[in-house]
């Protein structure tokens, strides 16, 4: 039951990073928000690497 849990986390957050990343270029491009647009994309990829690896190490 845990490596479900384990995978379908996982695959939520890919899938949130993968909209982060939308609106992260949405900000670059459009708003022409180059900084914001970036720093959003790498807070967004910091949160999902460690959210997972505190998930799958069980801490």
């Amino acid at each position: 039951m845990g490596l479900i849990y384990n995978i379908i986390f996982l695959v939520t957050t890919i899938f949130i990073f993968f909209r982060s990343i939308a609106y992260g270029i949405y900000e670059i491009k459009s708003e022409d928000n180059k900084l914001g647009g970036i720093f959003f994309i790498i807070f967004a990829f910091f949160a999902v690497l460690f959210s997972n690896i505190m998930m799958w190490l069980n801490v």
